[in-house]
């Protein structure tokens, strides 16, 4: 499936109100109190809230989505604002050594128990670190009561019993070493200098998680057993248990294992600050050539202390509006055919609890920064001077009233994931968690008091005047006339006469009749898991699955033969465009007038292209299942290829360009592809220029008769009739002239062969000079056979634990060393086994002996009962509880007519893996993973001249289309 980056939907995340802070700071050491203590905001029911004498917080909520599934998580109010200056990095250290034993679990013992019972290391087991919170993580496959209390166990042992041992604090000290220098990216280093910047004398700008090298190379265990001792505390602690269990027996279990911790007092967490407002009128100028350019502008000032009540939702629901019609009109301007900037976006949020920021932000082509900054004022200045239009107000309302009326209407399927975000917005933002159906209600009645003029009221009352800001400018390229010249501009904008903006009423959506309804041939249900198959007269297959998972929800997919199979070797770029086909809108609606006038509906325009298929999918509602069929329908028939298409998709090509070989990891993506198929121009990177030819103009020559003519398959799982849903399909998709019957099987292309120049080979990145990534890849086979299938699945299990232990946790040398088996199911014949571990330059040889050496005790000998269980056990629950989500359902009833084998397969899959044994892994590793025939490659940084003693016959890689390329993964 291609991608592409939203780099203008990040940037306006990254500036909404609220989202400028790092989670608001802990609570004061003795305040232990719930926030809807104080509120007039009633707290949802269905959770339970307990605090033990000695502090510490619970919550507990029963929940059956997924069915038969909990997880668990502890909120410790503790982070890098706590650490002294000889102390950064603390935090983050003592989270790691919580999976490096305990008073009653050995080291390295715990993720192996996890692994036992079926979580897998870092998917379902797993821990984060920020400034003011670590957060551990578990998620439970079964609500076995025994796990459940083993959970638990495990969270007391981490919350007091570590024992920081001095050999395992040396061990890991590698591996965080290993995560310090992976870490250091183009992304980070931007971060660390915007931050220090806009908040100099700021706590937090220097006390970034990760810690600097000299202190975690100092660390020893009696350190670290103090700031342990002394941080992790029960008043700090929040536990937040969400699953399909008993609260009242987790909730004495809570109390069993937790009720006689004892710890000092806690310590209350530092200020965050201090965030001066009177800074102004600074301009600094950060030049990297892996940033594209941008320029930001800044007032900070006072926090503003605003307890969660019913006045102040309303008034932050208007603060918001202002701020998303504000992006909104940036929006539109990024969309013309001549655009002055990328994207922007405005918006107030706190800085922690030490200050606020309102930051206005542009995005521009490089060295267009002068025109975008001023087009970007303008249209702040043009809101703040003018306000806003009823229509603007009623479209951001459409899409609140729309959300809040989906959540409402399925509170009651909510996930597990979903209920402890809201358990710890409680615990970290003092969030009342309410019930959606109250939220919808007090919206209900407010909303004859969303006025443009209140809008505008709140947004001022919040947002500080962006006068005499902070300026900001990144970039590739130094800025012609530096800093002055940057200022000058600003004022420039600040000056310069604005006119209000005239507003054009839109007529509704165009596509509402595409012919006569299309007439069902024939109606079967497969019998295995009761999958209806519909097949329109027209050819057109649908497959319906209906559930009670969700409510209110349902989840559409569809599939037009075509996708990558259309690239071909004279025309490789065949579909390259093809995921910014929504970007060139409908015949009769730009993009940006369908973004009006399909306010308050929850729909989605966006394509993508696999192998065989273009493909979309969608999450909608019951009432808005008609408008997205038709509107797919008319993707299919009448698509705009407006020119704003056109340019966005340059925007991005051009930008991925320049940060093509900024980290190890980017080159190896833009590489690895032309590498391993022998330069086939299908999976290389062309030449920049031939991207830059590329026009919708092609794109319509190249994929229109798909889209008229290919084969159609939609899927539809959720809370929907099934004939209501046959009757929309029959009246858009069904109503079409008559499609091929089958998807193409694409045999009368060129195969896609694995090379057999199997020299090594030198990537180079232009990242810091300490960084190498060491890639090992094997051919195997496509996944025709389901047995062989699930065994690589498995040995990838297995080589993923081995090298943990291997790399990470005996010699620390990789953060995260990975394994994957992937295995095509269009190209006949084609998968691969591949391996890749980040290190550091000087550990390159010692990695791959490592691995050669993991590889070949594999092949010697079949893997010892402990780690085969551990491999197994995370995919056994992983196929027992697929089908407990919408999710798991879709991607069997997508292609359920075309692809019926895999209904098969998962019904066989349990009682496969189950017997797969470790003779079973051992034949698969002799047959595949011989060391001398995997081609390896390593990625260096530019000027580094490869050592003799690391390999021989290194060969310099020409520049390859990745095998995830520019916007496409194959």
């Amino acid at each position: 499936m291609r991608f592409r980056p939203f780099a203008f939907f990040v940037l306006v995340s990254l500036v909404s109100p609220g989202s400028l802070q790092a989670r608001d700071t802990a609570p004061a050491a003795d305040d232990t109190q719930w926030a809807f203590g104080t509120s007039d905001i009633a707290p949802d029911p269905s959770f339970r809230f307990g605090r033990l004498p000695n502090g510490m917080r619970y919550v507990i909520r029963r929940n059956a989505t997924p069915a038969g599934t909990a997880l668990v998580r502890m909120d410790i109010a503790v982070g890098s604002l706590d650490e002294s200056k000889k102390e950064r990095g603390f935090a983050h250290f003592v989270e790691h050594m919580a999976f490096n034993g305990s008073t009653h679990i050995a080291e390295g013992e715990m993720v192996r128990l996890l692994e036992r019972h079926g979580l897998a290391f870092g998917a379902d087991t797993n821990a984060s670190t920020s400034f003011d919170r670590t957060l551990y993580k578990l998620d439970l496959p079964t609500n076995d009561p025994a796990l459940i209390d083993t959970a638990l166990m495990l969270m007391r042992e981490t919350a007091s019993e570590l024992t920081i041992a001095p050999a395992a604090v040396a061990r890991e000290r590698g591996v965080i070493l290993a995560e310090m220098r992976d870490r250091n990216t183009w992304q980070l280093r931007d971060t660390i200098a915007n931050t220090q910047f806009l908040y100099p004398k700021s706590r937090f700008a220097l006390r970034f998680p990760i810690g600097v090298a000299e202190t975690i190379e100092g660390a020893d265990a009696k350190r670290l057993r103090a700031f342990y001792r002394r941080e992790y505390t029960p008043a700090k602690t929040t536990l937040v248990v969400i699953g399909d269990f008993d609260p009242v027996v987790v909730e004495q279990t809570i109390k069993a294992r937790f009720a006689d911790w004892q710890a000092g007092k806690a310590v209350t967490q530092p200020s965050a600050g201090p965030i001066v407002a009177k800074d102004r009128d600074r301009t600094t100028i950060y030049i990297d050539p892996a940033v594209s350019e941008r320029i930001t502008m800044v007032r900070n000032g006072a926090w503003l202390d605003e307890p969660d009540t019913i006045r102040q939702r309303q008034e932050s629901l208007l603060r918001q509006i202002g701020y998303d019609i504000v992006n909104r009109r940036f929006l539109r301007l990024s969309r013309q055919e001549d655009p002055p900037f990328r994207g922007a976006g405005f918006g107030t949020g706190d800085v922690f609890e030490a200050g606020r920021s309102t930051r206005l932000i542009v995005d521009t082509v490089d060295r267009k920064w002068r025109r975008g900054m001023i087009a970007a004022a303008r249209e702040y200045r043009r809101a703040l001077i003018y306000g806003f239009s009823k229509p603007e107000v009623a479209e951001q309302v459409a899409n609140i009233r729309t959300a809040l009326e989906d959540a409402a209407a399925m509170s009651d399927t909510r996930s597990n994931t979903a209920l402890s975000g809201v358990a710890l917005a409680l615990v970290q933002d003092r969030v009342v968690p309410s019930r959606p159906e109250d939220v919808l209600a007090r919206f209900r009645v407010f909303m004859p008091q969303i006025t443009p003029e209140a809008v505008l009221a709140a947004m001022k009352r919040e947002a500080l005047e962006v006068a005499d800001p902070l300026i900001r400018f990144r970039g590739r390229y130094d800025p012609a006339g530096g800093a002055p010249a940057i200022r000058a501009a600003w004022d420039e904008a600040m000056k310069a006469e604005v006119a209000q903006m005239s507003s054009t009423d839109l007529a509704g959506f165009a596509y509402t009749d595409f012919g006569p309804a299309g007439v069902v041939a024939t109606d079967t249900r497969e019998p295995a898991l009761g999958i209806r198959q519909v097949r329109f007269a027209n050819g057109v297959m649908l497959n319906l699955k209906k559930t009670a998972l969700e409510k209110d929800r349902v989840r559409v997919t569809i599939s037009v033969d075509g996708g990558d199979k259309l690239d071909t070797k004279a025309n490789p770029l065949a579909t390259e465009m093809m995921p910014f086909l929504d970007e060139g809108g409908l015949g009769k609606h730009s993009t940006d007038d369908l973004q009006t006038i399909l306010a308050g509906h929850s729909v989605s325009d966006t394509f993508g292209t696999g192998d065989t298929s273009f493909d979309a999918r969608a999450i909608t509602t019951p009432r808005d299942l008609e408008l997205q069929l038709q509107l797919w329908t008319a993707m299919l028939t009448d698509p705009g290829y407006r020119a704003e298409g056109e340019v966005q998709y340059r925007h991005n090509m051009n930008n991925y360009f320049e940060q093509l070989r900024a980290t190890p990891s980017s080159a190896l993506r833009a590489d690895l592809g032309g590498i391993l198929s022998g330069n086939d121009p299908r999976f290389t990177l062309q030449d920049v220029k031939a991207y830059r030819a590329l026009t919708f103009a092609k794109l319509k020559r190249d994929i229109s008769d798909r889209l008229a003519h290919g084969a159609i398959e939609v899927g539809i799982v959720g809370d929907i009739s099934e004939e209501e849903a046959i009757a929309l399909v029959a009246t858009t998709l069904g109503a079409l002239p008559k499609r091929e019957p089958d998807f193409g099987d694409g045999k009368d292309r060129a195969e896609r062969i694995f090379t057999a120049d199997r020299l090594p080979r030198v990537i180079r990145h232009t990242g810091p000079g300490n960084q190498a990534l060491l890639r090992l890849t094997w051919p195997t086979r496509d996944d025709a056979d389901p047995d062989e299938t699930l065994k690589l699945a498995m040995l990838e299990r297995v080589v993923r634990i081995e090298l943990t232990d291997t790399l990470r946790e005996t010699l620390g040398k990789a953060y995260s060393p990975t394994a994957a088996s992937s295995l095509s199911r269009a190209w006949p014949g084609y998968g691969t086994f591949g391996i890749a571990a980040s290190v550091d330059v000087a550990d390159i040889k010692q990695t791959r002996m490592a691995i050669i050496r993991t590889l070949n005790q594999l092949r010697d000998a079949p893997v010892d009962a402990d780690v085969l269980q551990r491999a197994r056990q995370p995919l056994l629950e992983s196929v027992q509880n697929s089908l407990k989500t919408n999710d798991g359902w879709i991607a069997l009833v997508d292609r359920a007519q075309t692809q019926a084998d895999r209904i098969q397969r998962q019904i066989a899959a349990k009682n496969r893996l189950a017997t797969i044994s470790a003779q079973d892994v051992q034949t698969m590793a002799l047959r595949y993973l011989e060391p001398a025939q995997g081609l390896e490659v390593v990625v260096l940084p530019k000027g580094l001249t490869p050592s003799g003693s690391w390999t021989t016959a290194l060969r310099e890689s020409g520049q390859s289309r990745s095998s995830v390329g520019i916007s496409s993964s194959k």
